[in-house]
């Protein structure tokens, strides 16, 4: 079972962001788990935009990469680098640049809940 990371941290985000909404304009002086809730969305919402937007990291899940590299190593991704795609729906907003042959990919192929690891022989271009 794979764990979808992007739909957890959008959703505490979301809470985190409503508790701090109630913090700022309905409670004014809160405590315990309101106040700590809301003051978790700036951090959330901070790293929500940089796996979404910028950077992520990603581990190596099998040995189609190997002599380069191995199993279990980790590969940060340039998010932006082919385009931009919305957190959670993967649905691309913005189209940059096509991948080129010997670009390590990272994707998901459609009806699979997994993302795989190329490298980018096999691309048009």
């Amino acid at each position: 079972m794979d764990l979808n990371f992007e739909l957890i941290l959008t959703v505490l985000f979301l809470v985190a962001g409503l508790f701090w909404l109630l913090n700022k304009f309905v409670l004014k002086q809160a405590e315990g788990l309101a106040e700590f809730m809301g003051s978790l969305a700036p951090v959330l919402g901070f790293v929500l935009i940089l796996r979404s937007f910028i950077i992520e990291p990603f581990q190596i899940p099998s040995s189609s990469m190997v002599p380069t590299l191995k199993v279990g190593d980790f590969i940060l991704v340039s998010k932006w680098t082919y385009g931009l795609r919305l957190p959670v729906l993967r649905s691309k907003i913005v189209e940059v640049d096509s991948p080129k042959r010997g670009d390590v990919m990272v994707f998901f192929p459609p009806h699979v809940d997994r993302y795989f690891i190329k490298r980018g022989s096999w691309f048009a271009g």
